[in-house]
């Protein structure tokens, strides 16, 4: 029965963020759900601020201080093994849907790109940063970032083993391609609204945050071997580091 709960548990959490992903690409997009970040709730410009930078800073804390070992030992005193990243990810899904539903508006435009040419690069970007995103988790290992892969061990009952990794494809050009496809998708925007603007900008600051304490847990788990990797391959900005021809150490990450 444990088992079983544990695999379903893994799936129902799985499918949750499943939503909770392709919510974010029509709410930062504007387009196919209810509230996006241009048709949230309406509110003055004062509440809207408070209101949405608290939101964002919710799931800042709970995306980065549930990513950190400390936090993890401490956590699986209480959430078994197998579940705690499942957990991990329902949690991010669940404040996610709480930022959709409260966000606030503001709806005044800072820029809008009237040229078809232009609108359609930006598009473009979009769309690609958020294939970026997605095929980055493909990169690594997909099933084990989501907690699919813990759930399926534990009901076969093998016992948990860190995933080995090679950086292959984007991530012999960059340490966070991941981060790189969000900075993109939200920032790619044909109209740009102080809404939308402000979103963009408090993500982006929590993104290089969020980086530096990644990198940090990771070159404490794996010393010198990260910091070769790190030494060797930019974190966001694909251009030559070093010299880009020495062989890629293989590595073993989850990013936050």
């Amino acid at each position: 029965m444990k088992r079983l709960f544990a695999i379903g548990y893994g799936v129902a959490s799985y499918l949750v963020f499943l939503v909770a992903f392709l919510y974010a690409i029509g709410f930062v997009g504007g387009f196919l759900v209810p509230r996006t970040v241009d048709s949230g709730m309406t509110a003055g410009t004062v509440e809207a601020v408070i209101v949405n930078m608290m939101l964002l800073s919710v799931f800042a804390l709970q995306h980065s201080v549930m990513a950190r070992p400390g936090f993890k030992r401490w956590w699986t005193r209480f959430v078994p093994q197998p579940i705690e990243r499942s957990t991990y990810v329902l949690f991010a899904s669940l404040v996610l849907f709480l930022l959709y539903w409260q966000w606030r508006t503001m709806p005044a435009v800072v820029w809008d790109v009237e040229s078809t040419a232009g609108r359609v690069v930006l598009w473009a970007l979009f769309w690609l940063g958020w294939a970026t995103v997605l095929s980055s988790t493909f990169m690594i290992n997909h099933f084990d970032l989501f907690g699919l892969r813990q759930v399926f061990l534990a009901w076969r009952g093998e016992p948990y083993r860190e995933p080995g990794f090679r950086t292959v494809l984007l991530y012999r050009l960059i340490r966070h391609p991941i981060m790189l496809g969000f900075i993109v998708a939200f920032w790619a925007a044909p109209t740009m609204t102080a809404g939308h603007l402000l979103f963009a900008a408090v993500s982006t600051a929590y993104i290089l945050v969020a980086i530096q304490l990644e990198e940090r847990d990771l070159v404490g788990a794996m010393g010198r071997q990260y910091r070769d990797y790190r030494e060797r391959v930019p974190m966001l900005v694909p251009w030559p580091h070093r010299d880009q021809t020495e062989p890629t150490p293989k590595i073993r990450r989850r990013p936050a």
